[in-house]
């Protein structure tokens, strides 16, 4: 698959330039694919982040050159993108169990991690409901946070901003200005700009000077239909970029994507995922 190919070419790309400050936009761009998707579909398809596989490749390479004893433990700390020598031995400890300079004396037990390959698996067999859309640009109001980079750490974040907004009254203002479709309260991820940023919005042509406006562009959307709690809207964002999108047919479109909360109970909740696609 052509998709599997890709991302095989990036993992080749890290091998490559694996003692270098690696771009994640150059690393997606290999893949073929935006950086944010790129994080995202390599979360879900590895459990871990890119900067994590990054990370243990480059203690497990360095593990191996100081078992040969083939240079002082500072420089293969600068060689694999560390700081310090300390910064490195705490870090080499957490992974290998050991300091770098026991391997210089020791017969010591290190841990290897070899690259990673994708492959075709034989997965998924449960129905994901969804329809494709045509859809005009058309304009949210809301309030927002930056998204960071790592895209990981935004697991955090955001849920303390829905908190906040629903501590401060700030949804219930929201939902007064809701007019149009898609009907409810948005989570919109921003990442085909400069500036990541995340949006709690809804749909609406009003003014109100209290939240800040945002044009959703013109796109074509596969629309996916989930009810249950927040972890099962996680769920279905994971099978549709593990299992749907590789066999779709369909690549990402560079435009956000959007969580739409048509009922929005923790416990019960009613939802959409609108994936941009081309």
């Amino acid at each position: 698959m052509e998709w599997m190919q890709r991302f095989n070419q990036s993992i080749e790309y890290i091998e490559e330039h694996i003692t270098e400050e690696l771009d994640y936009e150059k690393v997606a761009e290999v893949a073929a694919c935006p950086s944010y998707y790129f994080q995202q579909m390599f979360l879900y398809m590895t459990n871990m982040t890119l900067r994590e596989y990054i990370r243990r490749r480059r203690l497990s390479l360095a593990a191996v050159e100081l078992q040969k004893n083939s240079g002082r433990v500072i420089d293969i700390a600068v060689k694999y993108r560390y700081e310090s020598p300390t910064a490195f031995t705490r870090a080499f400890k957490g992974f290998h169990g050991i300091v770098p300079s026991a391997l210089k004396t020791e017969n010591s037990h290190i841990q290897a991690f070899p690259p990673i390959r994708f492959h075709v698996s034989v997965d998924g067999g449960q129905p994901l409901k969804f329809r494709v859309e045509d859809k005009a640009a058309f304009r949210v109001v809301g309030l927002s946070c930056p998204l960071d980079k790592e895209i990981n750490k935004n697991f955090e974040v955001i849920p303390t901003v829905w908190d906040t907004a629903l501590a401060d009254g700030a949804l219930a203002k929201l939902n007064a200005l809701q007019e149009g479709i898609p009907q409810g309260v948005l989570g919109i991820s921003i990442h085909h700009t400069e500036d990541w940023k995340y949006l709690i919005a809804v749909r609406s042509d009003k003014k109100d000077d209290t939240f800040e406006e945002y044009w959703i562009p013109a796109c074509k959307w596969a629309v996916f239909e989930g009810q249950g709690t927040n972890r099962s809207l996680q769920e279905l964002e994971k099978r549709v970029i593990v299992e749907w999108l590789p066999t779709s047919g369909f690549t990402y479109a560079n435009s956000p994507d959007i969580e739409v909360y048509i009922k929005a109970d923790p416990r019960e909740a009613v939802y959409e995922y609108w994936i941009p696609i081309l």
